[in-house]
C-alpha cells in the first residue's frame, strides 16, 4: 500500500505552471486519500475560479503519482483558495502589499537588467529584444520581458503569448510563452485600442509591472523602452538605477545621431550603457551574395565611438545584424528567428550578441560617475 508521505514526496515534484514552485509548497495539497485497493484521490486548490491551467495540473500530478508503487489509480479533485488561503500566498510570494518594493532594485539582487532602446522607432528595437529573449531562455536562463512601450506596445504578438495575466488577490501573474513571462499593456486593453496616457499614467503602469507581478527568480529581465528619451526612460532610471541600457541603431547616419541622444540620457541617470547593436547592418544580395549596404555603413560604430568619449568608459559594438525578411516573417506569427531558422546569419549574431551579454560581469565601464574635481590650492 502507498502511503501519504511517498505521495507527498511525488506531489513535491509537480510544480504550479505560473508560479513554477511545488504545489505542495504552495499549500494547493488540501487531502490525500488512499483506498485499500490502491486508488489516491488528491484534492487541490486553484487560486481562482475557473483557473485556465486546470488540466496541465490534473495531468502533472496524475504523472506524478502514478510512479508511486502500489498506486493503481489517481484522481484529482479541484477546489478553489478562499480569500484568507490567497491572501497567505500573496503574503508567503510577495511580502505585505504596505512594504513591497522592486525585487530587482533590491541590493542583493542578482537579476541582470537590460533595457533595450532606441532614438527613433523602426530599427527593430523590439524584435532584437524578443529574439535576445529567446537566445537567453535557449542557454537556459530564466528570463523576462516587460513591455514597457506603452503605446507601441508589441512584445506579445512577437513572442507568440496568447495567455492573459491571472490576478491573485494583488498579485499578477504573468503568462509565458516559450519559457519567457511576459507582462503587456495590451494584456489589460480591448482589443486594439489606443493608451492615451500622461507621464504620471505611465510611471505608475510601469511601477505595477515591477511590484505587483510575481515574476519569481529571474536570470535576465529585459524592458522593450518605447524610442526617445521621454518619460518612461527616465522612470526606468528612477525605478531600475542598475538597469543597463542597450541602444540599438541602424548603420543610417541620421538613425545613429538620434540613437547617441538615447544613449546619452545614461549621463543623467547613471545607468551603465551595456553597448551598441547595430541592426539591419547589410543585406546578402539574392544572386551573388554580396552584401549591400542598404541602409549606408557605421553607424553602430559611430555611436559606440560618441557614447565612450561622452561617458568616459569604452561602450562596445555588441554586433551588426544583417537585414533579413524572415525576421519580419516570424515577428508576426510569433516565432523568433533564433529559434525557428537558428542557421541564417541573423540569427547566429543575435545568439552571439546574447553570448557577450552573459559573459559580462558587472562593473563601472560605461557608467558615468558623478565626480567633481577638487580645486588644488598650492
Amino acid at each position: 500500500m502507498p502511503t501519504v508521505e511517498q505521495v507527498t514526496r511525488a506531489l513535491a515534484t509537480v510544480k504550479d505552471p505560473e508560479i513554477h514552485r511545488p504545489i505542495t509548497e504552495l499549500d494547493m495539497v488540501s487531502g490525500i486519500d488512499i483506498a485499500s485497493n490502491g486508488a489516491v484521490r488528491v484534492s487541490v486548490l486553484l487560486t481562482i475560479q475557473g483557473c485556465p491551467l486546470h488540466d496541465r495540473i490534473r495531468n502533472d500530478v496524475m504523472t506524478a503519482v502514478s510512479t508511486v508503487e502500489g498506486v493503481s489509480r489517481v484522481y484529482v479533485e479541484f477546489g478553489v483558495m478562499s480569500d484568507e488561503q490567497r491572501q497567505a500566498l500573496q503574503h508567503k510570494l510577495m511580502g505585505d502589499r504596505a512594504t513591497r518594493d522592486i525585487p530587482f532594485a533590491r541590493p542583493g539582487s542578482l537579476t541582470r537588467i537590460y533595457a533595450v532602446a532606441s532614438g527613433k522607432g523602426g530599427v527593430g528595437k523590439s524584435s532584437v529584444t524578443v529574439n535576445l529573449a529567446a537566445a537567453f531562455a535557449a542557454m537556459g536562463r530564466t528570463v523576462g520581458i516587460v513591455d514597457a512601450d506603452i503605446y507601441g506596445h508589441s512584445i506579445p504578438r512577437m513572442l507568440g503569448v496568447t495567455g492573459k495575466p491571472t490576478q491573485v488577490q494583488q498579485m499578477i501573474m504573468p503568462p509565458s510563452a516559450r519559457g519567457i513571462k511576459v507582462i503587456s499593456i495590451g494584456m489589460f486593453t480591448t482589443g486594439n485600442t489606443p493608451v492615451v496616457w500622461r507621464g504620471p499614467m505611465l510611471h505608475r503602469a510601469l511601477t505595477q509591472f515591477l511590484t505587483d507581478v510575481y515574476w519569481g527568480d529571474l536570470d535576465i529581465l529585459l524592458l522593450d523602452l518605447p524610442p526617445g528619451t521621454g518619460d518612461i526612460a527616465i522612470s526606468i532610471g528612477q525605478l531600475l538605477p542598475t538597469a543597463d541600457i542597450l541602444v540599438v541603431t541602424t548603420p543610417q547616419a541620421a538613425a545613429a545621431e538620434v540613437a547617441e541622444r538615447a544613449g546619452a540620457i545614461a549621463a543623467q541617470t547613471r545607468q551603465r550603457i551595456a553597448g551598441i547593436i547595430e541592426n539591419m547592418s547589410w543585406l546578402p544580395c539574392p544572386h551573388c551574395g554580396e552584401k549591400i549596404d542598404v541602409f549606408g555603413t557605421g553607424g553602430g560604430q559611430s555611436v559606440a565611438e560618441s557614447l565612450t568619449r561622452l561617458l568616459g568608459g569604452h561602450i562596445p559594438l555588441l554586433g551588426q545584424i544583417p537585414l533579413d525578411p524572415r525576421l519580419r516573417t516570424h515577428a508576426d506569427t510569433g516565432d523568433p528567428l533564433v529559434l525557428a531558422d537558428p542557421d541564417t546569419p541573423a540569427a547566429k549574431e543575435l545568439r552571439a550578441i546574447a553570448d557577450k551579454l552573459t559573459a559580462r560581469g558587472r562593473g563601472l565601464a560605461g557608467r558615468p560617475l558623478g565626480l567633481t574635481p577638487v580645486p588644488h590650492h598650492g
